[in-house]
């Protein structure tokens, strides 16, 4: 867990230095995915997975 812990925070602050200074490229997503792989591996995960469901449902209800 505490592996899981550090390797989110360093592919968070990677990511979020790339893209604050040289915008998003090929290397950069990389990281971004590397990123999501270590979040979905997390504690944080059915969170996130119930978020999005719920978004989801949300923008599913409205009607236009």
């Amino acid at each position: 867990m505490i592996l899981s812990i550090s390797g989110i925070v360093l592919f968070g602050t990677i990511a979020f230095l790339f893209f604050r200074r040289d915008g998003l490229k090929i290397s950069h997503a990389l990281v971004c995915a590397l990123l999501g792989f270590y979040i979905a591996g997390s504690s944080i995960a059915p969170s996130i997975q119930a978020g999005g469901a719920s978004l989801a449902s949300l923008l599913g209800g409205l009607k236009f």
